[in-house]
């Protein structure tokens, strides 16, 4: 009997060995589709990403969302497609209606009183005929820690957020071009380091990882593309050596075009050139970044 079950394993293990590689290759071929990269046609996932608790007891919540889409921003308006379920509270609603591309991340909050307990927030997003939600409430797992449960760096805790000020409202016609100069100061912090030379044999240094030769090509469709090595789009970074200011869309019809995208702070403002496509009210989020932390506000342009 132990010889018949011998047989009966080797026979099984041969058969494995038969097929194993022509099922691996079906199961490769079979997973390609979900690394397909889209312009457009994709869904909004909305994201919660946690809360955080304030000195005076009330807590914050803090969402983001993922584009699924490489190229196409994504206009929703406030509405039926874009809701957010309070609670029975009455916060305003500062969710964004102009979506950027991938993902984005603790893109907004909400604030929620130091009663909240456990009643919990829903986001709601309808894209492509889906309706998409996240829903915050205060699970003790979930709390977010500015530092992540570590000590800070005494130089991380000196800086402070640069000082904004920015005009509350204007105008502009088509075709037009709007120039926005926002007062702007910064403490001086953090000093720029000299960037550190690091050679392959240093331990600290990241492997580039690379694809192994003949493995089955990843397809996509926008291949106009940039990404990365990993095939993460390419997004613009504000230098960490500058105070500069820049401008994203949060709510209105189109993309903008600004030049330069992150405007150096020149005598205590920054001067950028913003091209406007489509008319219609927008509220446009102005960011200003020291290189270690960020302070936001919001103008409003009404173009016509």
């Amino acid at each position: 009997m132990l010889k018949r079950a011998i047989s009966s394993l080797v026979g099984i293990f041969a058969l494995v060995a038969l097929i194993s590689p022509f099922q691996l290759a079906i199961a490769q071929r079979s997973h390609l589709a979900y690394q397909h990269k889209y312009d457009s046609g994709q869904t909004i996932q909305p994201i919660f990403q946690g809360w955080s608790k304030n000195e005076d007891g009330t807590f914050d919540m803090h969402f983001g969302y993922l584009n699924r889409n490489y190229s196409d921003n994504l206009h929703i308006p406030i509405g039926a497609d874009n809701s957010i379920d309070m609670a029975g509270l009455d916060n305003i609603q500062n969710q964004p209606t102009y979506f950027q591309t991938r993902n984005n991340r603790d893109i907004f909050t909400v604030n929620v009183p130091a009663d909240f307990g456990n009643r919990e927030i829903v986001w709601r997003l309808t894209t492509e005929g889906q309706t998409l939600e996240a829903v915050g409430w205060l699970q003790s797992e979930w709390e977010i820690d500015e530092f992540g449960g570590y000590e800070p760096d005494p130089k991380v805790l000196a800086n402070q957020p640069p000082q904004l000020s920015v005009i509350s409202a204007t105008s502009v016609r088509l075709p037009a071009k709007l120039t926005l100069a926002p007062s702007v100061s910064d403490d001086g912090l953090p000093k720029p380091e000299p960037k550190m030379e690091r050679t392959n044999n240093e331990w600290n240094t990241t492997p580039l990882l690379s694809r192994p030769e003949g493995a089955l090509p990843i397809p996509t469709n926008v291949a106009h593309l940039e990404t990365n090595l990993r095939g993460l789009k390419v997004r613009p970074q504000a230098p960490e050596d500058k105070l500069t200011v820049s401008y994203i869309v949060w709510r209105g019809p189109a993309e903008i075009v600004t030049q330069p995208i992150f405007a150096e702070a020149v005598n205590g403002s920054a001067t950028t050139e913003i091209t406007f496509t489509e008319p219609g009210e927008y509220q446009l989020q102005v960011r200003a970044f020291d290189g270690g932390k960020s302070t936001y506000e919001f103008v409003t342009v009404n173009v016509q």
